[in-house]
């Protein structure tokens, strides 16, 4: 059994390559609950960099916490494209210990990272760097896109197997549900208020790009290293239905779950 961080080693290039960007109406979202136009951020779990950058042009300074070296190193040259990239900086630290200092954000993030952190350490530690009134956001996707009701059936039984197997072969990292991310923060008694919003984004991809998603999941890498079969794990059966049905590229619909929690 892999930790959270060992289990994306080796794939980061093609994991950013992949998975789709948040939405940057979450930037609005969160500047508007924070009362802040250019807040101070810091994106926790920030792996290749995707929610990182989505606050170009609109933060004072952005710092990104990634304990895991490939996904900084992809972070980094991400971060380096950017106009602003001065005002970025790249932290290795874990979420549950950062090591920044007290009242250091007005924003803080966790774009589907928050299931990997352990909830009775991370959310002292995210009130502890949030000032007064600041906001915290767990955000996650619904997984897969909504694309096509064939292709979205093949990826759902695509994904029932590769769970079984992997907890039958104990390769399963230990990890929060994510449907109870918003009763820890209520139930943690560190914010003033939380609620549970969603927003929309689209993209487009075709057979290829659904099956590039599909090998960017941790899991399914862990499964493939250990010896079990295309076939076995449906990567077969879904490659089929997507170059049947999505042979050039369509809108893919993602939704975005967002935990707010303010201090």
């Amino acid at each position: 059994m892999s930790d959270s961080v060992s289990r994306f080693v080796g794939f980061a290039a093609a994991y950013d390559q992949a998975r789709p960007t948040p939405p940057t109406e979450i930037v609005d979202l969160l500047c508007q609950w924070s009362g802040v136009a250019t807040p101070d951020v810091v994106d926790l779990g920030a792996g290749s960099g995707l929610s990182t950058v989505i606050w170009s042009g609109r933060a004072r300074h952005v710092l990104a916490v990634e304990p895991g070296l490939d996904m900084r190193s992809v972070a980094r040259e991400r971060i380096d494209t950017l106009p602003d990239a001065a005002n970025f900086s790249l932290v290795n630290a874990t979420a549950e210990a950062t090591g920044l200092p007290d009242g250091c954000a007005d924003v803080i993030t966790a774009s589907q990272a928050m299931h990997w952190f352990d909830p009775a350490r991370v959310l002292p530690e995210i009130a502890r760097l949030l000032r007064p009134g600041g906001v915290f956001a767990a955000f996650d996707c619904d997984w897969p896109p909504t694309v096509r009701a064939e292709v979205d059936a093949a990826y759902q039984e695509f994904d029932r197997l590769q769970w079984t197997l992997q907890q039958a072969r104990g390769l399963q990292p230990h990890r929060a549900d994510k449907e109870g991310h918003l009763g820890r923060m209520a139930a943690s008694g560190l914010f003033s208020h939380v609620r549970e919003t969603c927003l929309h984004s689209r993209e487009s991809g075709d057979a290829e790009r659904l099956l590039a998603v599909a090998h960017s999941q941790g899991g399914v890498v862990a499964l493939l290293d250990n010896g079990v079969r295309a076939a076995e794990l449906g990567l077969d059966a879904l490659r089929e239905i997507a170059l049947a049905r999505l042979p050039e590229p369509v809108p893919w619909w993602w939704t975005y779950r967002i935990r707010l929690a303010v201090k």
